[in-house]
């Protein structure tokens, strides 16, 4: 990654993490990132939470050690600007509860 994508991710993520708890708008929008980007913030952040489209965001983590409880981790793939199934991390989905024999 050349320095100038380095340093916009690195500060899309400092300008992020600076806001604490924020509204969908401030959430970094992965679809105007490129997919190294997007794995680098998650990376450097651990867990973030990404604007997947203008109304849906999620929780993304850069392991699967994150889920806790009744929840498993699953493959993040978001959309990015040059791919649009971008590996991300890991986001928890509840565990398989059907009971049926």
């Amino acid at each position: 990654m050349d320095g100038f994508r380095l340093r916009t991710a690195y500060l899309a993520l400092a300008g992020t993490l600076a806001l604490g708890p924020a509204r969908a708008g401030e959430r970094p929008y992965t679809p105007a990132l490129a997919c190294e980007d997007v794995r680098l913030l998650v990376t450097r952040a651990g867990s973030v939470t990404l604007a997947t489209s203008p109304n849906a965001y999620e929780q993304v983590s850069r392991t699967g050690g994150a889920c806790t409880g009744d929840t498993t981790a699953a493959p993040a793939f978001v959309p990015a600007r040059d791919d649009p199934a971008c590996f991300a991390g890991y986001r928890c989905r509840q565990r398989n509860s059907d009971t049926s024999y």
